[in-house]
């Protein structure tokens, strides 16, 4: 959605996180219901690759021949606490990575990109050579049902 309040611009993003190869998403339950409105009930869940089912590639969950140990899953170390994702390290993640990439953007020279402090969004300030502004805040979310 999107709306004008005098100088301002506001963009909101409902952005659907996919799992990626190898993972899924297990939205769990808690008294019987689902709570789909926090982050800390998405379990991560590591697939098993070792039936060839994916090629060469590791398994996240058993050991190959030449390891004792199971290949460790990005994903887990980096946006999530133990096993459940974790909004605030998912919206710090994405607000490193926009800053990153607006280094390389130099037809956006004239603007200055402001990442807005937020724990469960991320929340972007783009300043202009005019008066204009515009905030674009993403929601992260997960597809109920997706695989």
């Amino acid at each position: 959605s999107w709306s004008i309040f005098e100088d301002r611009v506001l963009y909101q993003l409902l952005v659907f996180l996919q799992p990626p190869p190898r993972h899924s998403f297990r939205l769990e339950l808690y008294s019987g219901m689902y709570l789909p409105e926090r982050c800390s009930n998405i379990r991560v869940v590591l697939e098993c690759t070792c039936l060839g089912k994916m090629g060469n590639i590791p398994c996240f969950l058993h050991p190959s021949k030449n390891s004792e140990t199971a290949q460790q899953s990005p994903l887990l170390q980096t946006l999530c606490t133990g096993s459940y994702l974790d909004v605030e390290e998912i919206t710090c993640w994405v607000q490193n990575l926009v800053q990153t990439a607006w280094e390389h953007l130099p037809q956006w020279q004239h603007w200055q990109l402001t990442v807005l402090p937020s724990s469960h969004s991320c929340r972007l300030l783009l300043s202009g050579p005019s008066e204009m502004q515009l905030c674009a805040v993403l929601v992260f979310a997960v597809e109920q049902g997706s695989p």
